[in-house]
């Protein structure tokens, strides 16, 4: 690769991964970051206010999509034996299209569903991981429904099931396949489909950490992925090179995806028994240089949601319902207040508020300010562990059964933001 194509590739790529011409992309929008652009969003309403509500054709928990107005989602409906992509007109939340593939059934967690991987989705395709037999595909289509590509990762297994989202990077598809076999990770020319390069992954316990995208002051951007096998890792986006790597800074499985704060990168593990920790770590300041160890936080971490940094603060929202509020770049805790419930769906945040979904379906409305405030509480009737998706002016709520648009209405008054 030569000098001009290897900086065309890297800008493409900072401006793909960081999702700038859309609000939300892939799992938690803009580069994973959980952020949004919409403003006078509420903090309290009632079903009277939603946009819409949305039955879909099947259940699950993966977390929706969007581009322009078209938003993608995935299902499965046991009874017909159908896994479903959807398409939804996100300003009417009415169904556009689904396409059907055979539903196999594997060993799942409890917690877990069919349903689960989030897409990632681009201007021309959806593209989005699917089990068929015992092995892993990669399926993307067309905004229109049409097929446009397949590609078999091989073989796949896993004690909880499938839950790995890929993510878009200049012209690659990216994936990490941490899986209890031995995995990769994979970049796929996102047009065709074809494999652009994959870097081995020791076997172990299955990971869920979606990738994020560091762009270091003067030096091109790496990929960051987590995995308690392979530790926190660096890859270049264009050839797959590990640049750096800190192994065993993670002991146990990673479910949370690092996210990017105050210059530092944040990961967490844990398990269902506990023992759950983050790490905050500071990247090698040049080329052959050593990452290390900023700070820890091991008092009521997360394990599955994913952290949050806006305005220099740092949110951790822990599984069991603690949410902390730390100074990002020295992990000085600010406050630390249990706002009540369970948590796999990870918080976002946009308009000044973060947003989280207890698994009983409450979304909890705090300020995102260095004092605690909480704002409000909303129930969506049924259980839920996705993530919210912020864009077109509008927060996107999706339950096991549905999804829920809600918003202040061009023609209306807007609804509480939680101010007194």
């Amino acid at each position: 690769m030569n000098c001009r194509v290897g900086l065309v590739f890297l800008a493409a790529a900072l401006w793909a991964c960081t999702g700038r011409a859309q609000e939300w992309t892939r799992f938690r929008g803009p580069n994973g970051t959980g952020v949004g652009r919409a403003t006078h969003l509420p903090a309290r309403w009632t079903e009277a206010d939603y946009h819409w509500k949305l039955r879909l054709p099947g259940v699950g928990y993966s977390s929706p999509v969007l581009w322009g107005e078209r938003l993608f989602v995935t299902c499965a409906d046991a009874g017909s034996g159908h896994w479903r992509m959807v398409c939804v007109d996100a300003a009417q939340g009415a169904i556009a299209w689904q396409k059907d593939f055979p539903l196999p059934f594997y060993p799942l967690n409890p917690n877990n569903t069919y349903a689960t991987a989030s897409a990632a989705v681009d201007a021309e395709r959806v593209y989005v991981p699917r089990v068929e037999g015992r092995e892993l595909c990669v399926t993307a289509l067309a905004h229109d429904g049409r097929p446009a590509w397949e590609f078999n990762a091989g073989p796949f297994q896993t004690q909880h099931g499938l839950g790995h989202s890929p993510i878009r990077c200049g012209r690659l598809l990216i994936l990490a396949v941490d899986q209890d076999l031995a995995g990769r990770l994979l970049a796929l020319d996102a047009a065709t489909g074809r494999q652009v390069w994959e870097t081995p992954r020791r076997p172990g316990r299955a990971d869920y950490s979606t990738p994020c995208l560091f762009q270091p002051e003067g030096g091109p951007p790496s990929l960051i992925f987590n995995s308690q096998e392979d530790g926190i890792c660096a890859v270049a986006p264009e050839t797959g090179q590990v640049e750096w790597s800190l192994e065993r800074v993670l002991k146990l499985r990673s479910v949370s995806s690092p996210v990017v704060a105050g210059g530092l990168l944040i990961s967490s593990c844990g398990s269902g028994a506990g023992g759950n920790y983050l790490v905050a770590l500071r990247p090698p300041e040049r080329p052959g240089g050593k990452p290390v160890v900023a700070y820890e936080v091991r008092r009521s971490a997360p394990y599955v949601p994913t952290s949050l940094a806006v305005d220099g603060l740092l949110f951790l929202w822990s599984d069991g319902g603690i949410v902390t509020c730390l100074d990002a770049p020295t992990g000085t805790v600010l406050w630390q207040e249990r706002v009540g419930g369970n948590y796999f769906s990870s918080p976002v945040c946009a308009d000044g508020k973060l947003y989280n979904i207890s698994t009983t379906g409450e979304v909890v409305v705090l300020a995102a300010a260095r004092e605690f405030k909480e704002l409000g509480r909303n129930s969506l009737g049924e259980r839920a562990e996705a993530t919210p998706a912020i864009a077109e002016g509008q927060i996107f709520f999706r339950t096991l059964h549905y999804l829920v648009s809600v918003g202040a209405r061009p023609d209306q008054a807007p609804l509480s933001t939680g101010a007194p």
